[in-house]
């Protein structure tokens, strides 16, 4: 039987590669055809419609952008939500806020579906060296059969409770990581500006006790001014908006998450939304050119 898997995107990609290297087959479908190629080199088959994934699996992983490419997949909002949904088990593994996800999950089980959270804390580099890490959320039988098929994906999978448990763990890492880059990109800045060498900095950052794996990859790609895309600054300023909101939601203060997300509206504004988080540096220096990687 196959696996279906729609999202062929930065992450879909090598995400449904390790699944097919794993011994799955997987029939994917994906809005844009531009990973196509590494797709079939894997021995993954292309669908030609949403449709054809949903007639041939049983399973159904969505590595998708938004909330509003879910509901399209789905046909949420029209008569014909129920019958793409019933009797089939949908493993959302995107980013949305958490009320989203729970009102989802209500519908499809009273569709007769099924449904698991699997958000993923990593970026590219870590997708495509299977070395995730997947945060699971639903019900004890969905979990026992997911787990298994998305070990492939990761180096450790946490199974965090019911829905929207896995979203709300990724919301809370997510606000972690953002805050981590945004104060290295300003830790950079301050580092120019006083004229520390950024080689003699990075020497000392990264044989202290805070160096990281993501520091070191995010300070090497600042230093070189290379912001080839791993999490883009769409992607991290969604993010950012989602833990925010959240937080305001609970009544909390987040002085640093507002912060961030305001750094990254700001890089979005200044046309950097397609290169990488690192080049929030940007909007810290105040405007000068980003340079953007091969």
């Amino acid at each position: 039987m196959y696996i279906g898997f729609i999202g062929l995107g930065v992450m879909g990609t090598p995400m449904a590669v390790n699944l097919a290297r794993a011994g799955n087959r997987v029939l994917a479908w994906s809005r844009s055809s531009r990973n196509d190629e590494a797709a079939r080199s894997a021995g993954i088959e292309r669908a030609g419609s949403v449709q054809e994934v949903f007639n041939a699996c049983h399973t159904v992983i969505m590595m998708l952008a938004n909330d509003e490419a879910i509901d399209a997949v789905l046909l949420r909002g029209s008569g014909d939500f129920d019958t793409r949904v019933q009797g089939r088990l949908l493993i959302n593994m995107g980013t949305s806020s958490a009320a989203y996800s729970r009102a989802l999950a209500d519908q499809v089980r009273r569709a007769g579906g099924r449904y698991v959270e699997a958000p993923v804390s990593g970026s590219r580099l870590q997708a495509e060296a299977a070395q995730l890490v997947v945060m699971l959320a639903g019900n004890e039988a969905d979990l026992a059969e997911a787990e298994p098929l998305l070990a492939s994906l990761g180096r450790q999978i946490v199974a965090c409770g019911e829905v929207p448990a896995g979203l709300q763990m990724k919301l809370a890492v997510n606000l972690f990581l953002i805050t981590l880059v945004t104060g290295l990109a300003e830790a950079v800045h301050f580092a120019e500006v006083h004229g520390i060498a950024l080689e003699r900095f990075a020497e000392v950052l990264n044989a202290g006790p805070m160096a990281s794996e993501v520091s070191r990859i995010k300070l090497e790609k600042m230093i070189r001014g290379d912001f080839a895309v791993h999490a883009s600054i769409n992607d991290v300023l969604k993010n950012s908006g989602l833990v925010a909101g959240a937080a305001h939601e609970a009544g909390m203060q987040a002085p640093l998450i507002d912060a961030s997300d305001a750094l990254f509206a700001r890089a979005q504004r200044m046309g950097l939304g397609g290169l990488d988080m690192a080049a929030v540096l940007q909007a810290i220096r105040g405007g000068r050119e980003a340079t953007s990687g091969a």
